[in-house]
């Protein structure tokens, strides 16, 4: 088994806490990507992990060993552990066979078998006709997969992401996600993947941990983080969500309240916990506000700023009653709006964020 518990985990350098009291349980087989602001702890949390870098308190165990304590730190090598990093950490004289089979050779492999299976590792990852190739020959997508069949080839239990996409172009991206996804159904390892790219987190990750200032805001499905986020800076983090001031919240059924936002009485999703309360804060998205239809009661406001985004245009408005708020709506992107125009838009969608 290979879940890894991660306990009141602490690390700093010097006198700078990097990671403050840091919880997680990554289930066995499971694809966990770690997302956040630069500076918020992720990569220093997969250098703890992997053993680079001492703890300061706390534990990280992986199945039943432990790996990381105050008082135990075992080495890199001994953590049989695979890691992708972003700069691929390919040897520049070897060709993409030898690359791949080197980890087999150092521990002793018998050649047939080391052959083997850097054979199938290669085909895996659609690279099979590249073998005598060096990686200077090859095309960023095309090292990134080398690096994953050197990682597959040791059969690792779990496997470290370092920002393994941040050096391709778009579209590579989108491809090279697709082949995550496959390498983690053929191999069934558990996957901890470090990005600053919250689309990336969203479309292939089982479970998202977003992170801020080293400690974790939230750890939840990717539509759980979108629809509910645990606090405002989830709110405001995943997807330029907004936060909206709303009074009188009146519970009106299990999961749903009525609440005052900009004068107007909305319909909110809410926690099933959530009681009646003078105040709260309201997490919107763009795709949960709408322009009102002719007769509606609405939010009046003026558009400051339209943006073409292709199938749609991004309309950003400012409500009359609360100048300073700024709130984004999606339009199609034939209707013609100007900067200027008076509007009037409805919350179809909103979460109250617990307290």
């Amino acid at each position: 088994m290979s879940a890894i518990q991660i306990s009141h985990l602490s690390k700093s350098f010097t006198t700078q806490p990097v990671l403050n009291d840091v919880s997680l349980h990554i289930r066995h087989g499971e694809f966990v990507a770690v997302l956040g602001p630069s500076g918020c702890g992720k990569t220093t949390l997969l250098r703890t992990i992997a053993g680079f870098e001492p703890v300061n308190s706390g534990s990280i165990t992986v199945g039943d060993r432990l790996f990381s304590s105050p008082d135990i730190h075992v080495a890199p090598e001994k953590r049989d552990l695979g890691i992708v990093f972003q700069n691929y950490a390919l040897w520049p004289h070897m060709s993409v066979e030898e690359n791949v089979a080197y980890s087999l050779k150092v521990a002793g492999m018998d050649r047939n078998e080391r052959r083997t299976r850097t054979k199938d590792a290669l085909a895996l990852v659609g690279l099979a006709d590249y073998a005598t190739r060096r990686p200077s020959d090859l095309s960023g997508g095309q090292r990134q997969r080398v690096a994953l069949a050197r990682c597959l080839v040791t059969r690792p239990g779990v496997v470290l992401l370092d920002e393994p996409l941040a050096n391709l172009d778009v579209h590579l991206r989108a491809t090279m996600e697709e082949e995550f996804s496959r390498f983690h159904q053929h191999t069934g390892a558990t996957l901890l993947y470090i990005t600053h790219d919250q689309q990336e987190a969203m479309a292939i990750a089982d479970r998202v941990v977003v992170m801020n200032e080293g400690k974790v805001m939230q750890f939840a499905t990717p539509q759980t983080l979108y629809r509910e986020p645990a606090n405002e800076m989830v709110a405001t983090f995943i997807d330029d969500g907004r936060v909206i001031p709303a009074k009188n919240i009146q519970r009106a059924e299990s999961g749903i309240v009525l609440a005052e936002i900009l004068g107007l009485r909305c319909r909110l999703r809410a926690s099933p916990e959530q009681m009646a309360v003078a105040s709260a804060q309201v997490s919107v998205h763009a795709t949960g506000l709408r322009f009102a239809d002719t007769g509606e009661q609405g939010i009046a406001a003026r558009i400051t700023r339209v943006i073409y985004r292709g199938g749609y245009r991004q309309i950003d408005v400012e409500p009359h009653s609360d100048p300073e708020l700024r709130l984004s709506l999606h339009s199609p992107a034939e209707k013609t709006w100007q900067a200027g125009d008076n509007v009037t838009f409805m919350i179809a969608d909103g979460w109250i964020i617990p307290q």
